[in-house]
């Protein structure tokens, strides 16, 4: 019997709703998946609120469990990595210390890092230096990248109005990311003017997700659920669908990007339209569990012409 994945999730906490590894956790283990959490807050509820409570862990603490882990004996067993909100200088430099622990142990183990920064309508929400230096350190490490359009203008310095300006932005990041790697951007929350009508014809418009790779780029077009306020959440929890649906189809087998992005977009469509039926402030994670192996209503992916791709650590 083949035991699960396991997959080391370092993010944020909360007790009250679902942000950070309170969103990424459970749907990776309803996947299949073992996950070994790392918290770098724990907060009463999401600073979506305005107050909260709790504290704030300092970034040694993260190294700490990591020489937990390593005294057991287990960082070879550990396949995979996942961050998200880095609120600190020194959380991003224990996460990527984290990451190449675990290289060093399994050399075989995938990095994916949301690179949790800000967002349409809310700017950047995170302190001023650390979008450079997520840039800096933690880019080059990572085999995935799930940034949402606001995200990856931030990260490239360029406009992304169109499908094409999509494309050329997300090599500019692949040009920026691990050698040897599969070298994936995931661009997220992505809603641009050439985009068609939305797809069951509604006039509520259209949002789409966007994979691309070194063999080629796909598409996934939702209709658009309109939440206000928006739901924090929505990126932990596509980061770790779409990880865990790619680890899932095999990871650089032909057909994982393509088929874990109609997954993780399926999923997370179902997880906001249970969310918008029950008119809740947070989302309903727990009562759309049985969505995220295989969604009741299935979006597929779209493969689009792109241009010459760079590889992973080239630039563009």
């Amino acid at each position: 019997m083949s035991l699960p994945v396991n997959i080391l999730s370092i993010q944020s906490w909360v007790s009250y709703g679902h942000v950070g590894n309170a969103a990424a956790v459970f749907p990776l283990q309803r996947l299949g998946f073992e996950v070994w959490s790392i918290n770098t807050v724990q907060f009463s509820n999401h600073t979506g609120y305005g107050s909260w409570t709790g504290q704030v862990y300092p970034p040694e603490t993260v190294a700490e469990i990591v020489d937990g882990l390593e005294a057991r004996g287990v960082l070879p067993s550990c396949g995979a990595v996942l961050s998200g909100y880095m609120g600190s200088e020194g959380t991003v430099q224990a996460v990527v210390g984290a990451v190449a622990r675990v290289r060093t142990a399994n050399p075989a183990a995938l990095y994916c890092c949301d690179p949790v920064m800000g967002d349409v309508g809310r700017g950047v929400f995170v302190r001023p230096e650390l979008p450079s230096l997520i840039a800096a350190l933690a880019v080059p490490q990572a085999d995935i990248l799930t940034p949402n359009q606001f995200e990856l203008e931030l990260l490239t310095g360029q406009e992304v109005n169109t499908l094409q300006d999509a494309l050329d932005a997300a090599h500019t990041l692949r040009g920026r990311m691990r050698q040897g790697g599969p070298g994936i951007v995931l661009v997220t929350s992505l809603i641009r003017q050439d985009a068609p009508p939305t797809p069951d014809g509604g006039g509520g418009g259209s949002i789409e997700t966007l994979a691309v790779t070194g063999e080629g780029a796909w598409l996934c077009r939702t209709p658009l659920i309109a939440l206000d306020p928006p739901r924090n959440g929505t990126g932990d929890a596509i980061a770790a669908l779409f990880f865990g649906h790619y680890l899932k189809a095999g990871g650089l087998r032909s057909g994982s990007v393509e088929t874990a992005l109609s997954l993780s977009t399926s999923a997370l469509y179902a997880l906001l339209e249970r969310t918008h039926l029950a008119g809740t402030r947070e989302i309903q994670l727990v009562a759309a569990q049985d969505e995220y192996a295989q969604p009741t209503r299935t979006f597929g992916a779209e493969r689009v012409v792109d241009r010459a791709p760079v590889g992973p650590g080239e630039r563009g």
